[in-house]
């Protein structure tokens, strides 16, 4: 990977010999490692090791997430927050394995409806609760720095899992309490 760095540095004009650069295809290297280490982690055994039964049944929200993943279509940033929340079904989650989930995901080429939907599916299946919902409203770098330079402009995604989706009550109740992230 390095020397395909230093390629593209050339491409662009560089001189991937100048002090300033002569690290860069490392640093590069390890930024990428980074950002793309969701491909090497199993979502599902995460949350799997921290499930705790509980008699709770109610609404468990965890909301304001950062996440920041890579576009899969220009390999720019998507910058944003998750909002997540489950109804128990006899388990609860550690508290820590959500946003852990969410990065796993985040941490791989992707684009922004699927990351909703990836969050989604993954409690629902190691967590087999009555219900879940995600939000994820986010920026996106390849239509603000390139393309239609649309600063600040956020998507907003949705996933609707079980009860949340059956039960409007249910679903307008985790969308009163997350509104207040998005007016910040």
């Amino acid at each position: 990977m390095e020397d395909s760095i230093r390629k593209v540095l050339e491409y662009i004009g560089e001189d991937p010999s100048r002090e300033g650069l002569l690290d860069t295809p490392k640093r590069v290297t390890k930024a990428w490692e980074f950002m793309c280490s969701g491909y090497d982690q199993d979502p599902i055994e995460i949350m799997r090791k921290a499930l705790f039964t509980s008699t709770n049944n109610e609404m468990v929200i965890v909301k304001d997430i950062e996440l920041y993943s890579t576009c899969e279509h220009h390999m720019l940033p998507i910058i944003g927050k998750a909002h997540v929340a489950y109804i128990p079904n006899g388990k609860v989650v550690g508290l820590s394995k959500i946003p852990r989930v969410v990065d796993v995901f985040s941490r791989r080429l992707q684009i922004q409806e699927q990351l909703t939907e990836q969050i989604a599916d993954a409690i629902n299946e190691a967590v087999n609760p009555k219900g879940v919902a995600v939000v994820i409203d986010a920026r996106h770098m390849c239509m603000e720095m390139r393309g239609v330079q649309k600063i600040c402009s956020t998507t907003v995604t949705s996933a609707l899992r079980g009860i949340f989706k059956k039960e409007k009550k249910t679903k307008d109740e985790f969308m009163s309490i997350i509104s207040s992230s998005f007016q910040k």
